[in-house]
């Protein structure tokens, strides 16, 4: 029992958690309390994690069966350690749909599962090798870069679904945006879930609702599964979610770390292993891919509550109510307006995410080689460059992820064989320890 961290000891009396504690990973609360907690977790990770599949055109209830089985799986790995839930992941959104318009879903969830792959491969590098080698070659600046131009990339597929509906999308973007500064605690955080709702019943007044999906569907059974197709052309439009999710699971881990006084350095590359088989397996049976959420260290951090044991419990939720189909199929009846209202403040707070990242890590644009790298990137990914060399097509993402690389280490390189003043500095050699994790939704 040991093995998989499900040995708790009861903290305290099992009820409180006194002022200036918390409940470790290897501890737990009362049983009852435990699980509404889980629950707290599901209702936490459920808006974003939904948000994918619908924007995808995925089964939701086969992503979400997913998510919980790639949360206990990555419990399972890390050896309870790790207080995290496998939510969909938003970097996989414009892969997806490139992929799709090429090869289908099945194309697409082939794409998802090589990434997975090349995660986990990455992870059993780093459990021998240690992470400092991720950190150079993806300072913050290049980190910042590729989570923006992902975001911005997307901004064309926002404005096709708002133009659908603009009456019923402007409601949802303003809905997000009130329900963000009105409420604190749980609620704020789930502002995109709370307007996507009121968003949702402005569309069913309005009757742009079709309801037939929910009546054929049964009450109990399993989700859709699909089988993933294999097509070299889509490699380069996963390479750079791989970075993304690399820059996500560390930052989560060391977040965690900092909240809990534990040392998981030694545990990180085991923490992205498991992230790409949870991908590998989501992929593989028609789900998206996950990464770590940030949206369930927002309840840690509230609750002061960072028990694996609640984690078992959502993960075991989350696979539960992917077993009813009915349910499913009311999620995937929010319509086009509804998920392009969503979509312009998602896609808008992703690309933002990546200057914060820039932000908090204190990158000098002063300095040429940063605006550059930052500049072309961007511009690469928004207009959304396309170069297709044989069977291989290239687009934006993938191509503005390469110019960063290759424009900030090559322009370095240079600079330091000139002996020019304009040499990336420390702060842009390592990234901080919040600095690299581009969190889903806040």
């Amino acid at each position: 029992m040991s093995r998989l961290g499900t040995n708790w000891t009861l903290h305290g009396d099992g009820r409180n958690v006194q002022p200036g504690r918390f409940v470790a990973p290897d501890e737990r609360l009362s049983w009852p309390r435990t699980v509404g907690i889980g629950a707290q977790h599901v209702v936490a990770m459920f808006g974003a994690t939904f948000l994918v599949p619908l924007l995808t055109g995925f089964p939701p209830s086969t992503t979400l069966l997913f998510s919980g089985l790639g949360t206990l799986l990555f419990l399972v790995i890390t050896a309870g350690r790790v207080p995290s839930y496998l939510g969909s992941s938003f970097a996989f959104i414009a892969p997806i749909a490139a992929a799709q318009s090429q090869h289908g879903p099945a194309g697409a969830l082939g794409g998802v599962v090589m990434a997975g792959v090349v995660l986990a491969l990455i992870g059993l590098v780093v459990h021998w090798a240690g992470a400092r080698w991720i950190q150079v070659l993806m300072p913050p600046i290049v980190t910042g870069a590729i989570v923006a131009l992902i975001g911005l990339n997307l901004a064309p597929t926002a404005k096709a679904s708002f133009e659908q509906a603009p009456v019923t999308a402007l409601v949802t973007v303003a809905s997000i945006l009130l329900v963000t500064v009105l409420f604190k605690g749980i609620l704020g955080r789930l502002s995109i879930l709370i307007g996507v709702l009121v968003g949702y019943l402005v569309a069913v007044l309005r009757g742009e609702v079709d309801f037939t999906a929910i009546n054929d569907a049964a009450w109990f059974g399993l989700p859709a599964f699909m089988t993933p197709e294999f097509h070299l052309s889509v490699v380069g439009l996963f390479v750079p979610v791989v970075l993304v999710l690399v820059a996500e699971n560390i930052g989560h881990v060391k977040s965690v770390a900092a909240m809990t006084n534990r040392d998981l350095d030694p545990i990180t590359g085991r923490a992205l292993m498991a992230d790409g088989l949870a991908t590998v397996l989501a992929g593989s049976g028609g789900g998206s891919g996950t990464t770590t959420y940030a949206e369930n260290i927002g309840v840690m951090a509230a609750s002061r509550v960072y028990s694996t044991a609640a984690y078992w419990v959502a993960g075991i939720i989350a696979v539960l109510l992917s077993l009813f189909p009915k349910f499913g199929a009311l999620i995937a009846t929010v319509p086009a307006g509804v998920l392009g209202g969503a979509g312009v403040v998602l896609y808008g707070m992703i690309g933002i995410l990546g200057v914060r990242i820039w932000v908090q890590n204190r990158v000098d644009f002063s300095n040429p080689i940063n605006l550059s790298t930052a500049g072309v990137a961007l511009v690469v990914g928004i207009a959304n460059f396309t170069w297709t060399v044989g069977a291989l097509t290239f687009e934006g993402i993938a191509l503005g992820t390469a110019a960063t690389l290759l424009i900030f280490h090559g322009m370095s390189a240079i600079a330091r064989v000139r002996g020019s003043e304009h040499v990336a500095g420390p702060d842009e050699i390592e990234a901080e320890d919040h600095g690299t994790r581009p969190s889903k939704l806040g």
